[in-house]
C-alpha cells in the first residue's frame, strides 16, 4: 500500500511525526506531500520545509518526502497512489476533514482517506501553535524535532 500524507508542515511537528512513524510500518511507501500554495504566506520556504521534513524523518526508510500544487487528486493520480492518510487531533477537526474526503473522492473515484486519531500526547499541536510559543522565546523542542527547534528559533531572531 502506497499512501499520502499531505500537509503545509510549516513547520513538521512531532504530531505530524507521530502519525508519519505509526503508518511507515504498514505501508511500503510514504510519500510525506508538502502542499505549495503560493497564495499563502509560509514562515519556511518550500525548501527549507523539504529539508526539515527530510531530516527529521531519515531514520525511517520507505519515506519520501515531495510537494505539489494544485489538486491533490490530480498528484494522488500521477504517483498512481489512492490513499490519503489524514491525522485528527480534535472533533473539530472531523468535519473539515470529511467534506474534504467527499470532495477528493468525487473527483478520483478509487481515492480513499483515512483518519488516524492524534497520540494524546500530541492532540492539541500544532504548526501554528509551535511559531506562536517560538515568537515569545518559549521552548519549542517538547513539540518539534531539534533541527525544526533550531531553525525556527533562527528565524525568529
Amino acid at each position: 500500500m502506497r499512501v499520502i500524507y499531505p500537509g503545509s508542515f510549516d513547520p513538521i511537528t512531532k504530531g505530524h511525526l507521530d502519525i508519519i512513524k505509526r503508518i511507515a510500518p504498514k505501508s511500503e511507501k510514504v510519500y510525506v506531500a508538502i502542499l505549495n500554495n503560493s497564495t499563502k504566506n509560509y514562515l519556511f520556504s518550500l525548501e527549507e520545509r523539504l529539508e526539515l521534513i527530510r531530516k527529521s524523518c531519515e531514520d525511517i526508510e520507505n519515506i519520501e518526502v515531495v510537494y505539489f500544487d494544485g489538486l491533490l487528486v490530480d498528484f494522488a493520480k500521477k504517483l498512481n497512489c489512492s490513499i490519503i492518510i489524514r491525522g485528527l487531533r480534535a472533533v473539530s477537526d472531523y468535519e473539515m476533514e470529511m467534506q474534504m474526503a467527499l470532495v477528493n473522492r468525487s473527483m478520483y473515484k478509487d481515492l480513499e482517506t483515512l483518519f488516524m486519531v492524534a497520540d494524546g500526547n500530541y492532540s492539541y499541536l500544532s504548526s501554528s501553535i509551535v511559531k506562536e510559543v517560538a515568537s515569545y522565546g518559549g521552548d519549542i523542542e517538547q513539540y518539534v524535532p531539534k533541527c525544526v527547534a533550531e531553525s525556527l528559533m533562527k528565524k525568529l531572531r
